[in-house]
């Protein structure tokens, strides 16, 4: 997958015998393992080459580079060395389409969550339950019930009830506004967050104990082996109501959690960590909202918006 290329096999004949050529290559650029695609011819009849780069945290990276045929062998990306293999481009002329290209566009990411559905940004961990979560049009806010984690669960590895997008960006920053509603038995490990997901992971959570409100910096190293959660910082607040932020930057996608009651002054709080991809997939950052196997029914969080930001 981080080191492949692509590879052409063609025939007269289904059945063979085939012929085959490397096509596409990383060769002198940072472009690694450039496969796995799709050949498009467009409306116009121009060829294009899409296929993904394995950025390790930050995810398969999807690129697009210009092809045709030569010889009756696809032709991808710039031979830039004369080997007779293409090469990846970083940039080139988009695709002929008759219009004007509105320049530089990302996908969706912030979500204020005012149009009563999930933006299509969002993952679940695992197939959704209309249970975990409400978004009622004209309120303003997303709400995830504290649903209760399974007994045999030493960690949030198998827990499906997390709310997750892929990293958008090599370097940004998530933040979002919480308000925790605890019902009923509040000391029993209820708690929402902010959290970044993979094969380690880390979170800022606020919760509430018999001595109020208090926010924690978790995390877990080696979550798909079992291994159990460790804090590393914890605070009191002084409502149910928090500033949630992760910063996420550099090539080892390194996150800083930090907090703030106001909005405006923001804290650090624990230590920074590096994200870890998942399985065949990278890390994502999301909300979560859960709650001790023994608890009973009852208490949420309210996020009132999330927003990626470049700084």
């Amino acid at each position: 997958v981080s080191t492949g290329w692509q590879l052409a096999l063609r025939s007269r004949n289904i059945y063979g015998p085939y012929e085959e050529r490397v096509i596409l290559e990383q060769g002198s650029t940072e472009i690694n393992g450039p496969h796995q695609g799709g050949l498009v011819e467009t409306q116009t009849g121009e060829w294009w080459f899409i296929h993904f780069q394995d950025r390790e945290a930050y995810g398969r990276i999807t690129h697009l580079q210009p092809a045709g045929w030569e010889n009756d062998w696809p032709r991808m990306g710039i031979d830039l060395d004369g080997n007779g293999i293409g090469e990846p481009v970083l940039e080139h002329n988009k695709p002929e389409t008759g219009n004007i290209s509105p320049g530089i566009m990302t996908p969706v990411e912030s979500d204020e969550f005012n149009d009563g559905k999930l933006g299509l940004q969002w993952q679940w961990h695992a197939n959704s339950n209309v249970v975990w979560s409400a978004e009622l049009p004209g309120s303003g806010h997303l709400r995830l019930f504290a649903i209760n984690r399974n007994a045999d669960d030493p960690n949030l590895w198998n827990v499906p009830y997390l709310l997750l997008q892929k990293f958008p960006a090599p370097d940004f920053t998530a933040t979002t506004k919480v308000e925790w509603n605890v019902e009923f038995d509040a000391w029993q490990q209820k708690k929402a967050g902010l959290i970044v997901m993979g094969d380690d992971y880390g979170y800022v959570s606020i919760g509430q104990d018999e001595l109020g409100n208090f926010l924690e910096q978790v995390f877990c190293t080696g979550a798909k082996h079992g291994t159990a959660e460790q804090v590393n910082a914890k605070v009191r607040i002084k409502s149910e109501s928090a500033f949630l932020r992760v910063r996420i930057s550099g090539p080892d996608a390194v996150c800083q959690f930090s907090y703030s009651e106001d909005g405006k002054d923001f804290k650090l709080l624990g230590q920074p960590f590096q994200a870890k991809p998942d399985t065949w997939i990278g890390a994502k950052v999301g909300l979560f909202c859960l709650s001790k196997d023994t608890s009973k029914r009852g208490s949420y969080a309210d996020f009132d918006w999330f927003r990626i930001t470049s700084q």
